[in-house]
């Protein structure tokens, strides 16, 4: 009998520790991606401090942190950041819708794959810097241009994406659907739109990534405002701190902006029977 109880009552004392212990790691496991970057930016700091470098064109955290406060403090690093944040975002809107509708049509239908696909890949190769001239002679040096430049940048992956998940879909999935009798509406949402899913989330966060990177060569566009701008600026005038607080500031919103599209997206893959990553 007081076995019965001793083993009752540790039952819920195992439930609560591995509550908690899932709870701390939750935590826990966010901060163990700071500690390359931390650990880099205190070695440099050392080693600017020991002598081991002047620290002229790398400066050491320090500088740069006093830096992130002087442009912070100026009202400069807030207008710059919505600037970027602004033209990142409507690209990103533009050539995800553009992806991910031309990418559902030729990944499904034959004919319009074997028609528009080869020009797509075509211009797919060519580099971003080179729509610049093309871009300031059709849209002007306005913010038209940059963002159509971000939006070109956003649509392949989001193309690709969307075309390779529709092309791999299962085809026994799709033999079952039919064994069911399901409307064109139920095959899209119970069969077709659960297996393209996760491809095309991977395939929104590539083309998030490509937004930022595209974002540096659109604010060379003549353009008065954004961390692109900031970078530019502090060439001119011969500021490295500058140029690396916007690159740090490039780093910092690119990362933030793919965790909350990766936060947005995870309700919509929990059905998934994943590999669990310990």
């Amino acid at each position: 009998m007081s076995l019965v109880l001793m083993s009752s009552s540790a039952a819920p004392d195992t439930a609560q520790g591995d509550a908690a212990r899932k709870s701390l790691a939750r935590f826990v496991r966010p901060g163990l991606g700071l500690l390359l970057p931390v650990a880099l930016a205190i070695f440099w700091e050392i080693a600017v401090y020991v002598g081991w470098s002047n620290g002229r064109l790398i400066p050491p955290p320090s500088i740069i942190f006093n830096t992130f406060a002087e442009l912070w403090g100026t009202g400069e690093l807030q207008s710059h950041s919505l600037a970027t944040l602004a033209r990142v975002a409507l690209g990103f809107v533009s050539g995800v819708v553009a992806g991910t509708v031309l990418g559902a049509i030729t990944g499904y239908s034959g004919l319009s794959h074997r028609l528009v696909d080869p020009t797509l890949q075509a211009l797919r190769s060519i580099p971003s810097i080179a729509w610049v001239p093309l871009f300031i002679l059709w849209f002007g040096i306005f913010e038209a241009s940059k963002i159509i430049l971000i939006a070109v940048g956003v649509f392949f992956p989001v193309y690709l994406g969307v075309m390779g998940a529709v092309m791999s879909v299962d085809r026994k999935i799709v033999e079952v659907g039919r064994v069911f009798r399901l409307s064109g509406f139920e095959m899209v949402r119970r069969i077709l739109l659960p297996a393209v899913l996760p491809a095309y989330v991977l395939s929104l966060r590539a083309g998030l990534g490509l937004g930022w990177m595209f974002v540096v060569a659109a604010e060379f566009l003549g353009a008065s405002q954004g961390l692109g701008f900031l970078l530019i600026d502090g060439q001119q005038l011969g500021k490295p701190a500058t140029i690396v607080a916007a690159i740090v500031a490039f780093a910092i919103l690119g990362k933030a902006t793919d965790t909350l599209l990766a936060v947005a997206t995870a309700p919509f893959l929990r059905w998934e029977d994943r590999f669990a990553r310990t």
